[in-house]
């Protein structure tokens, strides 16, 4: 079946999932890091780096967290003027990004470092030039069982990015399908290159999306076009994404990755409890009624009021000069 807004790629020979796969298998496979609880443990990660990372336009010079924090399938570093804003990027280029179990578990690791590190206010995740992440490693799920994914929670790992407080922006160039379009979607932003596509071409491998794409895609694009890409596999460019309110704002291909960091900067540049609570807010609208939904609004409206914040906040505003936020 023809994509929408250009041909597959070859996937022969690559050792990587065909575009959009549903999410990488993370109840099989071995090798792979356990998650750890704190940015220390980062440091006993995979002392060996497979293969170091290449620059792409757009992709500003990383700086790693800790000297001796290397990880297989991303690359971490803290940015922005303040080092304010954790950046994950996602690192198989030869796979185009094909979410592995060892990705998973990687990027989950990450995620937890910078929701504990208080210096951080807000997160990027992007990947490479040509993908955000193509799907998933085939390899690692074509042979498992009903009962291997009932009893093993399979894909259970995913839910950690849906579950961060911190903001998260994606940052999405080239192909973003199956499991790769979930990923962005669990994100709270959106950002895409001109060039990036999103898809959900499960049902050409016979199979349905398994990590929200059904449910999340719907929730943001409506019924008659998740039911379009879901039926078909086709894919959508980042122009119709945006079109749709899957996506937020598009950008060049080589500013992609600097939007998404100022943006981010500027939401962490506020307090960060306050962030927290907005984000649950917002977030609750896709789960309840919308008068269950404001008396939840309301609820954390009023708990600002006992934070320090909202009185510098409003002083600030009434002595017209800048807040001085202290996240507390």
């Amino acid at each position: 079946m023809p994509a929408v807004g250009g041909a597959s790629p070859d996937w022969r020979g690559r050792g990587a999932a065909p575009l959009g796969c549903a999410s990488a298998g993370l109840a099989s496979g071995s090798g792979a890091p356990r998650p750890g609880s704190a940015m220390a443990t980062l440091r006993a990660l995979l002392p060996r780096v497979r293969a170091p990372l290449r620059a792409w336009p757009g992709c500003p010079a990383l700086r790693s967290l800790a000297s001796s924090a290397h990880f297989e399938h991303i690359v971490v570093a803290k940015k922005g003027k303040s080092s304010n804003v954790g950046l994950i990027q996602l690192n198989r280029p030869k796979a185009l990004n094909a979410l592995c179990k060892g990705l998973i578990l990687e990027l989950n690791q990450a995620l937890q470092a910078f929701e504990e590190d208080p210096a951080v206010g807000a997160i990027v995740l992007t990947g490479g030039e040509k993908a955000f992440a193509a799907g998933a490693d085939i390899k690692e799920m074509q042979n498992q069982t009903f009962q291997d994914c009932y009893s093993g929670g399979f894909l259970s790992h995913w839910d950690q990015l849906a579950r961060v407080r911190k903001p998260v922006i994606a940052a999405v160039n080239g192909y973003a399908l199956g499991g790769g379009c979930e990923l962005a979607m669990m994100c709270d932003i959106v950002y895409a290159g001109e060039k990036a596509q999103f898809g959900q071409p499960e049902i050409l491998l016979g199979t349905i999306p398994g990590a929200g794409g059904t449910q999340r895609l719907t929730r943001a694009v409506g019924k008659s076009l998740t039911m379009e890409m879901v039926l078909t596999g086709d894919r959508i460019s980042a122009q119709d994404a945006k079109q749709a309110g899957l996506v937020s704002k598009i950008f060049p291909v080589e500013t992609l990755v600097e939007e998404a960091i100022q943006c981010a900067e500027k939401i962490a540049s506020n307090s960060k409890i306050v962030t927290a609570m907005a984000k649950e807010s917002v977030n609750a609208a896709f789960e309840m009624t919308l008068a269950e939904g404001l008396k939840l609004e309301k609820k954390l409206f009023y708990s600002t009021f006992a934070t320090e914040d909202q009185k510098e906040g409003m002083t600030a505003f009434v002595e017209k000069r800048k807040a001085n936020f202290k996240d507390q």
